[in-house]
């Protein structure tokens, strides 16, 4: 064997290596070597690479960027038309749609449909010959596309070379580019630090990647793709679509692990209507499912139209994005007297809700933005949060439009406004005694997670305050049955039932108290810590922060807090009016004998009904069980609430014990 050739033999073992690697890491997610080791290997593909420029080829794993600027994107002409999708927006579409192609097909057989999570991306086409990539191009008109080869050659998830014995000699496959929700969102810091404009969603982030001009930036930009249909095939059939899943990915193609066989419609439905409210579990955006039939033969029969095939079908779920207009800007005040800006705008419809307002987090935030009253804007309304003004639409705005200014004094008691320190973002109204810092902590006192005091929401405190009946939190505890009578909201039963919900809260535990007291950066869990290690109030008038410090979760700015609420006479005055009343000022912790949860370890996700997390947590560890943040396989118990998160997944990947809120319930009343 001559030295040369035993260099090809050298080179091919290292590019194998490396499409291995890329394989199981990008397709199969299961990484086996250390990214050094990768890093390691691919450094030295290259240096051979370099001293015999003869033995490169378009396959190998250093190809996937060239370094040069694209020119241009040249067209392509699809071989096989790429068609777009007819749309359904609800399930009685769905089964007219399945009642059409029935029709067509002239007798009511039963018949399998697979269906596949319709990832919110870029279409693409993808053309392998004897093995190796050839070109990707974009959907275009469906007829023809743009050539996007060198972008494409940067996603690792998209293999140069296919695997396997019985490769096809041309087989083109469609896909879906897209990015993942946390890429973009260090995208988009990034280009905040740079004053460039933000992308509004990760579709609109890999559409204007795959237009880059520079492989080199496309790169970085760490896009990823899935397979889900085929185009033209020679040297490889097949029967039905699963079977084409089957076998593109023993070529080594991506194909999205949530893809599922479905025997009749009702099933096809009962997937739908599980990712409509799990889509935000996912690491990327989803607008929908795709609903295919199976069968090609019956494909083939049901053909297609000019625009659509007729065998598929799309169930769009209510769009995550809407654009409205702001009406006008409007400043709320917090407990803590932080001033708020609101945007008011024109009711819309998003996510299967009517958005009528947005906050605006602060003033800083609205120079970014540089939202103004009248402007067209882009709103965004995902994981069931409260909606967000993404972007304003500029080239709708008013010449007449005015910047919006920080306010001098607090809408609610017209005090001055200060900021607490000069460096940050948000203004305060330094009257301690604002009706709208009252109220607002009197609801977060009554709060579930917090003395959880049923029948006090946002009515009820708005007319306390109004009527001068609370101007403190003590005073809760001090209001009669007699008063609360006197106002239009109370009759006889709802009176006798807040007393009863304010007399009840005084025996929760300290940890509550400590929540409720709304101490700056003391969330639910801090306060349960303090609250389990001090035992009494008393002791928190006695401590420094270095005492606070020693608990590893209480970091500087905590301990600042804690002890600066504490050092204060409003803080002691309060207390000692809490004891006069007979509050429980102690926490009492539960130790669990030989129970049948003693040593177990749960897991919440999702939301829970009955239980804020804290008192669920807390429902635990009274019993010997202790409750942690993060996915393992040493998990004894996942709760599942509604819209659960990422942990739901991970858990079923991982065959943990997966629960529902009522089987939790039933547990802890058993043990």
């Amino acid at each position: 064997m001559s030295d040369l050739e035993k260099i090809k033999k050298e080179i091919e073992k290292l590019r194998e290596g490396i499409r291995d690697a890329d394989y199981k890491y990008y397709v199969l997610s299961e990484p086996e070597i250390s990214d050094k080791e990768y890093d390691d290997t691919l450094k030295q593909l290259k240096d051979i690479e370099e001293r015999y420029p003869q033995l490169i080829t378009s396959d190998s794993p250093t190809q996937r960027v060239s370094g040069g600027v694209i020119e241009g994107f040249p067209t392509v002409e699809h071989k096989i038309k790429m068609l777009s999708l007819d749309n359904t927006y609800s399930i009685d579409e769905i089964k007219d749609w399945e009642h059409k192609i029935k029709r067509m097909l002239k007798r009511d057989t039963q018949t399998d449909y697979v269906v596949e999570l319709k990832i919110d991306g870029v279409s693409c086409s993808l053309t392998y010959e004897k093995g190796t990539f050839l070109t990707g191009a974009t959907r275009g008109d469906g007829t023809t596309g743009e050539d996007i080869t060198m972008n494409v050659k940067t996603i690792k998830s998209v293999p140069l070379r296919l695997r396997g014995a019985n490769i096809p000699e041309i087989i083109e496959v469609r896909g879906e580019i897209y990015m993942d929700k946390k890429d973009l969102e260090n995208i988009n810091k990034t280009r905040l630090k740079q004053e460039e404009p933000l992308f509004a969603n990760p579709r609109n982030a890999a559409s204007g990647s795959l237009k880059l001009l520079d492989p080199l930036t496309v790169k970085e930009r760490n896009l990823k793709c899935f397979i889900h249909s085929s185009g033209l095939a020679k040297g490889v059939e097949f029967t039905n679509h699963r079977e084409f899943f089957e076998k593109v990915k023993a070529l080594g193609l991506r194909v999205n692990p949530y893809n599922k066989l479905c025997k009749n419609i009702n099933e096809v439905i009962e997937y739908c209507l599980y990712w409509q409210s799990r889509r935000d579990s996912l690491d990327y955006e989803i607008d929908g499912i795709v609903v295919k039939v199976n069968d090609y033969k019956l494909r083939k029969e049901l053909a297609e139209t000019s625009k659509s095939p007729r065998w598929a079908v799309a169930y769009k779920f209510p769009a995550h994005q809407a654009t409205t207009t702001v009406q006008r800007i409007e400043s709320s005040v917090g407990r803590t007297g932080i001033i708020t800006p609101v945007a008011i705008l024109k009711p819309v419809e998003c996510a299967g809700v009517t958005i009528s307002r947005s906050t605006l987090h602060n003033f800083d935030e609205i120079e970014r933005l540089d939202v103004r009253e009248g402007d067209t804007v882009l709103i965004e309304r995902a994981g069931e949060v409260i909606p967000k003004i993404v972007k304003v639409i500029a080239t709708k705005r008013n010449d007449a439009s005015k910047k919006i200014k920080v306010p001098k004094s607090c809408p609610v008691c017209k005090q001055d406004l200060a900021k607490e320190k000069e460096e940050e973002v948000y203004w305060y109204c330094i009257n301690p005694d604002c009706p709208a810092k009252i109220k607002q902590s009197l609801l977060h006192f009554a709060s579930r997670g917090a003395m959880d005091i049923e029948g006090m929401g946002e009515s009820a405190v708005e007319e306390l305050v109004n009527r001068g009946l609370v101007k403190s939190l003590a005073d809760i505890y001090k209001i009669t049955k007699a008063d609360l009578l006197k106002l239009p909201l109370f009759a006889q039963k709802k009176a006798d039932n807040l007393i009863l919900a304010v007399t009840a809260s005084k025996k929760r535990q300290m940890s509550h108290l400590l929540y409720a007291l709304g101490i700056h950066h003391i969330g639910e869990k801090a306060a349960r810590l303090l609250a389990d290690r001090f035992k009494k109030i008393d002791i928190f008038f006695k401590l420094k922060e270095e005492d606070l410090e020693k608990i590893s979760e209480i970091g500087p700015v905590m301990a600042q807090s804690v002890t600066k609420f504490f050092a204060s006479s409003k803080a002691k005055k309060l207390i000692e009016e809490f004891k006069k009343s007979g509050l429980n000022l102690n926490q009492e912790k539960k130790v669990a004998g030989q129970n049948l949860l003693s040593g177990k370890i749960f897991i919440f996700t999702g939301e829970l009904k009955s239980f804020s997390r804290s008192q669920a947590s807390e429902a635990v560890e009274a019993l010997g069980a202790e409750c942690v943040s993060s996915i393992s396989k040493n998990i004894d118990y996942v709760v599942v609430g509604e819209n659960p998160g990422s942990k739901y997944e991970k858990a079923r990947k991982l065959h943990l014990n997966i629960i529902t809120e009522q089987d939790f319930k039933k547990l802890i009343n058993r043990s």
